[in-house]
């Protein structure tokens, strides 16, 4: 049984133990709306910092060759000189809502169908200031067009300013029928704290259930695992280029009996301020687990896959896959919501069911199997699995592991290995088979740090779930509202080898929580935003993004 209390920022369950919050920040309302920019000038703007970095290698590159023409070449190496990354436009891409597939003829685009009476989208998003300055930012469609300037360019701070003052733009709950950018511009050279999520719902239709997501980072390597393209499974990638370059796309797919060569998965273009949506069952049908590594050339994109489940006539479903951390030795979800096993057993017993139940995909692209140690981290310590918790995952293939026998709770899920791979953890609400249920997928994650923004969505059930894996560590995190202020920070200490769960209000002081800023110290600790419904089955869970880079640099060495 879960035990939730709630303080005016949250509070921590067992074995969490919260200490007193630390002096509150003095906090200013959310900017007045502003007159909207030329799209050009944003998108130049966006552009600028994609190339930052080509651009200063470039200038090194032409130091090097320039100096090797001006005589013969000599054993002498002069110091790397650190030079500075001119930092970036930070972007976060959210999808377009889910929606059904309609008929689609060969060679082309998905169509879809329209929305049911009930199915919303809504996006939420933070960024955060400092010193009395909030960055430039601003919640734009994917061809540029503002929807909301949530502020102008920065000016100077006011003089009764405190130096340590932050302060939030935001966007709450608003409503959107096509993918969206929430864009923020640097600031004295730093790089701004902003995220922003997108949520689906519908209480009917084939779509049934919750989906949300982060709105990602564009980029030109991404991992999404948990694809399936069996009957009743549906899953659409969707690939969103927020940049000004064209971007050719090449998916490499890797199913549970090895690496896919798939027609048609090479140089997909998709053009500037535009969406393309891939039927994965076009590409690799059948498959049980699908993993899918995107990668891009020219332009960086956005990748999510939209997941839906129909077990005859009964929704089983609907999620946003998003993508996890790249390959590595040691891959970490958490927000992993199980149910009690008798129940899920029953369900999973049961005729096209088997997906119904939690289970965790390792996927290992190179050459050499990797054996993979599982621990469950879950209230009151580490849950052991009824087969040891070691696996061996078979090299270029997709393994699933059942996290079946497992107490009811929430979890953090580790695993490791010698030999790099990916994971994702799939849960799943409901255990009646005649009635509609939800499924969601936990991303791996990154390790926790400083300042990380987490947009929290509107309505529903919504909890922070951390891990702290092998010994102690310390988590502050602090409410921002719908009023854009960032409240005072709670305290909580999470014992080694467990998982916490902190309950967030609806409200602080009359203002809606729209998200939180979050920082952990001490031992390595992960964290998840988990919603849910009362009353429904509805599930989603995202892991937290990585907080804003600081100041940048690349060593450049030069010699003659």
């Amino acid at each position: 049984m879960r035990e939730n209390t709630t303080p005016a920022a949250g509070q921590a369950t067992a074995p969490a133990k919260p200490t007193a919050p630390q002096p509150p920040a003095p906090a200013a309302g959310t900017p007045a709306e502003a007159p909207v920019r030329p799209a050009g000038k944003r998108r130049k703007a966006a552009a600028a910092g994609f190339a930052a970095s080509a651009l200063v290698l470039a200038a090194a590159g032409a130091v090097v060759a320039a100096g090797s023409l001006l005589g013969p070449a000599s054993n002498r190496d002069l110091a790397a000189v650190a030079a500075t990354v001119p930092a970036g436009t930070s972007i976060g891409v959210c999808p377009g809502p889910a929606r059904l597939l309609e008929g689609t003829q060969a060679g082309t685009d998905p169509q879809f169908s329209p929305e049911s009476a009930t199915a919303a989208s809504t996006v939420t998003g933070v960024v955060l200031g400092s010193a009395g300055v909030l960055p430039a930012s601003r919640l734009s469609r994917l061809d540029g067009a503002t929807a909301v300037e949530i502020a102008k360019e920065p000016g100077a701070p006011a003089k009764d300013s405190a130096p340590q003052e932050t302060l939030a733009g935001i966007v709450a709950g608003r409503a959107t029928d096509q993918a969206s950018v929430l864009q923020a511009d640097p600031v004295a050279n730093q790089k701004a704290s902003a995220a922003a999520a997108l949520k689906f719902s519908a209480t009917d239709g084939d779509l049934r259930g919750m989906a949300a997501t982060n709105c990602q980072q564009p980029a030109n390597d991404q991992w999404l695992a948990g694809a399936r393209t069996t009957v009743g499974r549906t899953s659409v990638l969707v690939l969103s280029n927020a940049s000004t370059t064209p971007a050719t796309v090449s998916l490499e797919l890797f199913g549970a009996s090895g690496q896919i060569q798939a027609p048609g998965s090479r140089g997909l273009l998709v053009a500037p301020g535009a969406t393309r949506s891939v039927i994965l069952a076009g590409l690799a049908p059948s498959e049980e687990q699908l993993s899918v590594h995107v990668r891009s050339a020219g332009g960086p994109v956005a990748a999510v896959i939209q997941q839906s489940v129909l077990r005859g006539l009964t929704p089983g479903g609907v999620d946003f896959i998003a993508p996890g951390a790249a390959p590595s030795t040691r891959q970490v979800m958490t927000g992993v919501d199980i149910q009690a096993p008798a129940a899920v057993t029953a369900m999973t017993g049961k005729s096209g069911y088997d997906d119904a139940g939690p289970a965790l995909q390792l996927t290992v692209p190179g050459p050499s199997d990797a054996v993979v140690e599982i621990s469950l981290y879950g209230r009151d310590g580490q849950k052991a699995l009824p087969d040891g918790g070691v696996v061996t995952a078979k090299a270029g293939a997709v393994t699933e592991v059942l996290l079946a026998g497992v107490p009811a709770g929430q979890y953090t899920v580790a695993a490791s290995s010698d030999v790099s791979f990916v994971a994702a953890a799939r849960m799943s609400r409901g255990v009646d088979a005649e009635k509609e249920s939800d499924v969601a997928w936990a991303p791996s994650g990154v390790r926790l740090g400083s300042q990380h923004v987490v947009p929290v969505p509107l309505g529903g059930v919504r909890q922070l779930v951390f891990g702290a894996l092998d010994a102690r560590a310390s988590i502050t995190y602090a409410a921002v509202t719908s009023d854009g202020k960032v409240r005072a920070p709670a305290t909580a200490d999470i014992a080694g080898g467990t998982t916490a769960a902190i309950t967030i209000p609806e409200k602080t002081d009359g203002a809606d929580v729209v998200g939180y800023v979050v920082s952990a110290s001490g031992d390595a600790a992960y964290g998840a935003l988990l919603l849910q419904q009362d009353g429904r089955n509805d599930i989603s869970s995202l892991a937290f993004m990585p907080a804003a880079a600081g100041q940048e640099s690349v060593p450049v060495a030069l010699g003659y």
